[in-house]
C-alpha cells in the first residue's frame, strides 16, 4: 500500500462486529498469516492467527478470523502491538475486509491457552477480520449507541501548545482523531513546546499504550503524507528528518490476494 492508501483506509475504517456467514477465503488467511509472521519477525512480538474465531468472542457474529495480539510484558511491546496491529487493520480495510479491535470482549483465558505462549508473553487484545455486511446489524447499531463517542478534536488532546501548530502537524493530528481506541476513550495526550511534539498516556503500563501505538501510526502516516519523514523516540518525542519507523512487508504479491476477494 502507498502512504495515501493508508490515509484513505483511516477514513474508511469502522469497527464491524457482525460478519457474513462466509469464512475468509484461503488466500485471505494466507495473507493474514504472512502479516502475522512479518510483524512477529519485525517487531519481536507474538501475534497468533486463528483461522476461525468461532467461540472466541461473545460480541461478534458470523464467520471471521481472529488475530491474538500478544507480546512481551513491556510498555514498548504494548505500543508496538498497537502500531503494527493497526497497520494490519488498515491493510485489511483497504482491501475490503471488515475489522474490529477487541480489548475485552474476547475469551481471554481460552485464547491464551490456545496460543501456548512463552513465559513473560502477554495477550493484550484481539483483532477480528471477516466479510462485513454492507449495513450495520441491529446488534451493531445497539452497541454503537451504547459505546460510541464523538471523536475528541485534536485541540483537546493537547495539554501544552506554546505556538500555532504547523499545517503538517494539524493534518497529522486529524488522522489521530480517526484512530481507534479502547471504548473510544482516546487517552493519548500531546504537548508541543519549542517546536517539539511529545506524546504519552497517563497509564503507560496498561492497554492505554496500545492506544498510543495506534495513534503514533496515524500521526506518523499523516506527517509522511505531507512530505515529512520522522520517527518516535522511546521518550515519546516525534523527531522529524529521521527514517520512518514503519517498514513495509516485502511480499507485495501476497498482499494482492486480499484484493481478489
Amino acid at each position: 500500500m502507498t502512504n495515501h492508501e493508508y490515509i484513505e483506509a483511516m477514513q474508511m475504517r469502522r469497527s464491524r462486529r457482525t460478519f457474513l456467514n462466509k469464512a475468509p477465503a484461503p488466500e485471505v488467511l494466507d495473507v493474514l498469516k504472512q502479516y502475522v509472521d512479518w510483524i512477529n519477525e519485525t517487531a519481536g512480538l507474538n501475534f497468533v492467527l486463528f483461522e476461525t474465531g468461532k467461540g472466541l468472542s461473545s460480541m461478534l457474529g458470523g464467520s471471521f478470523a481472529l488475530v491474538a495480539v500478544c507480546g512481551p510484558d513491556t510498555q514498548k511491546a504494548r505500543e508496538d502491538c498497537g502500531y503494527f496491529g493497526e497497520q494490519m487493520v488498515l491493510e485489511a480495510v483497504y482491501s475490503g475486509l471488515g475489522t474490529c479491535w477487541l480489548s475485552s470482549t474476547f475469551k481471554e483465558e481460552k485464547i491464551f491457552q490456545l496460543c501456548k505462549l512463552p513465559k513473560k508473553v502477554r495477550l493484550y487484545a484481539a483483532i477480528a477480520f471477516g466479510y462485513a455486511r454492507k449495513e450495520l446489524s441491529a446488534k451493531e447499531k445497539m452497541i454503537r449507541r451504547v459505546t460510541h463517542k464523538t471523536s475528541k478534536p485534536y485541540q483537546k488532546m493537547f495539554t501544552v501548545c506554546d505556538e500555532k501548530l504547523p499545517d503538517e502537524y494539524v493534518f497529522a493530528m486529524q488522522q489521530v482523531e480517526n484512530a481507534p481506541s479502547s471504548v473510544n476513550r482516546q487517552p493519548v495526550l500531546f504537548q508541543f513546546e519549542n517546536g517539539v511534539l511529545h506524546a504519552g498516556v497517563p497509564e503507560p503500563y496498561s492497554d492505554q499504550s496500545i492506544d498510543f501505538g495506534i495513534a503514533k501510526f496515524h500521526f506518523e502516516t499523516g506527517m509522511r503524507e505531507k512530505g515529512i519523514n520522522g520517527r518516535w523516540t522511546s521518550a515519546g518525542n516525534f523527531e522529524t528528518g529521521q527514517p520512518a519507523g514503519m517498514p513495509e512487508p516485502s511480499d507485495s504479491a501476497a498482499k494482492e490476494g486480499v484484493n481478489d476477494v
